[in-house]
């Protein structure tokens, strides 16, 4: 889509950050960026471990608070926001609930109560949740325990949870870490397919990979600073941009979200 749909008059970027800052403990990590994400664009958040990618996208959703700037989702002020159905988000599967007795089907339902009326889940919903485990290839795994699965298995799983929701945006951070290659074919398709039918996405990734080709824009982060904001980098790889936020101090806290509240 490109950058050039928010010159359209009337249409309101999904994802607006102006000036944000946040500070894990007393340590800045974003030092005041601008970020913007037009409906069914498609931008990769790049950077070396510690630039401060995974904590902007925790910003946005509400697990880190900001110490100055503003943030809105679809045109509305995060603090305000309150339409998280419409917003999917996948979290590092290092960060995800692990170790928890529950099947498949019950992970990626857990994502549909936004839409679900009182909490309980009708025939839509299941359907919905049905067609998301498709989407994955789970469909097959769906009665498992999702400590049965794989670590490309398990993060096939999250996906299809922020999926189940039919989200117009989708946040992944880190989607295809530690992910063997033939998961990482699926989950490309996945985003694909979701993004022909017009869905926003952001995610964070250490390299593009498979999934260069759907990349509208790039956002390299350095020290929480946007060092370049525009089209992918050519050289993108571990020389280029090395490590990335899978472990860092007071980041790796159990999921405390709008998402969930």
């Amino acid at each position: 889509m490109g950058v050039g749909a928010l010159d359209e008059p009337g249409i309101e970027p999904v994802i607006s950050l102006r000036g944000v800052r946040a500070e894990l403990g007393s340590r800045p990590v974003l030092r005041g960026i601008d970020l913007t994400v037009a409906r069914g664009e498609v931008v990769a958040l790049l950077g070396a471990n510690g630039s401060g990618k995974s904590t902007a996208i925790r910003t946005i959703i509400g697990q880190v608070p900001v110490s100055a700037g503003d943030i809105e989702l679809f045109g509305t002020d995060r603090r305000r926001f309150r339409d998280w159905a419409r917003v999917g988000y996948v979290p590092q599967r290092t960060t995800a609930a692990g170790g928890v007795p529950a099947t498949v089907t019950e992970i990626v339902s857990s994502g549909r109560l936004s839409r679900a009326r009182f909490g309980v889940l009708r025939k839509a919903d299941h359907a919905a949740v049905r067609r998301a485990l498709e989407l994955v290839g789970m469909a097959d795994r769906a009665k498992d325990s999702v400590n049965a699965l794989s670590g490309g298995q398990h993060q096939r799983v999250l996906i299809a949870r922020a999926l189940a929701s039919e989200p117009q945006l989708l946040i992944m951070d880190e989607p295809m870490a530690g992910v063997d290659l033939a998961s990482q074919e699926v989950l490309a398709q996945t985003l694909r397919e979701q993004v022909a039918q017009g869905t926003t996405v952001l995610l964070v990734l250490h390299e593009l990979g498979p999934l260069e080709p759907l990349i509208d824009r790039a956002v390299v982060l350095r020290d929480g600073c946007v060092l370049h904001d525009g089209p992918p980098p050519q050289a993108v790889g571990q020389h280029a941009l090395p490590g990335h936020d899978h472990v860092h101090p007071h980041e790796n806290e159990p999921l405390r979200t709008g998402l969930l509240s």
